[in-house]
């Protein structure tokens, strides 16, 4: 039940992806043991997660070249340098911290997992207090990591995860490490067709080596991840030892 560590500000879509550290759960909040997927050691240098690294917000760039690029004209800026016998600025053109594919997907509202018990909505969230993914605190609801790339984006991964347990019982993703190769994923989207996924692997990672760079990107094929904890109950962390990784890619 807990999130992953160092995504990037809340509020902010970070520029790059890498430095998400893992999905933990808060001690106490689970069953008997507190359920959480540690994604450590994520470098977002420029892809979905960036771990207390978000970008503040850019400025557009100009939609058509300014006046300045025009034969015979100077910036203010150029004038200046001019006046003062030095080289002219450079001006920089900025772009938007988020991509623009990912921008343009419709968010994901539900996920279903053939075969299981897993029928549940799906919230977008964020990054919580000291750069952790945000994780729904309802068992029975999945997140869906709106800094990175939504299901069916052309490139990189979208990631929704969940908690495995409640202080009282399971919850639905603990059924993930269990999910056969094949498996249908269906993803419902606000105001456009689910998209249909199919499993293609099921991952045991330690949260210790947990490679961010492979879970959180927007670049390459496009995959969907689905996350939760596994692994060994560790008394002494208070979490478990790894995260369940469920990879599909589209039919």
């Amino acid at each position: 039940m807990d999130p992953i560590q160092q995504a990037g500000k809340a509020g902010a879509g970070p520029a790059n992806a890498g430095q998400v550290k893992a999905i933990t759960t808060k001690a106490g909040e689970c069953r008997r043991r507190p359920s959480a997927f540690s994604v450590a050691g994520l470098l977002f240098a420029a892809a979905l997660l960036l771990p207390g690294c978000a970008a503040q917000p850019a400025q557009q760039a100009p939609a058509s070249p300014p006046a300045a690029s025009q034969a015979g004209a100077t910036s203010p800026a150029q004038r200046e340098s001019s006046a003062a016998g030095t080289a002219p600025v450079p001006e920089i053109p900025v772009r938007p911290a988020t991509p623009e594919s990912t921008a343009a997907e419709p968010s994901p509202v539900s996920l279903t997992v053939a075969g299981t018990s897993i029928d549940m909505p799906v919230v977008p969230v964020g990054v919580a207090e000291g750069g952790a993914m945000e994780i729904p605190d309802a068992f029975d609801r999945a997140g869906w990591y709106r800094f990175g790339p939504a299901p069916g984006a052309a490139a990189g991964t979208a990631v929704i995860a969940g908690h495995i347990d409640t202080k009282s019982d399971t919850a639905p993703f603990s059924q993930l490490k269990t999910v056969a190769a094949g498996t249908l994923v269906q993803v419902g989207r606000q105001g456009a067709p689910a998209l249909n996924y199919r499993v293609v692997g099921v991952e045991l990672m330690a949260k210790d080596r947990f490679d961010g760079s492979s879970v959180f990107r927007r670049s390459g094929p496009h995959e969907l991840k689905v996350v939760t904890c596994g692994g060994e109950w560790l008394d002494e962390r208070m979490d478990y030892s790894d995260n369940v990784i469920v990879t599909a890619v589209l039919e």
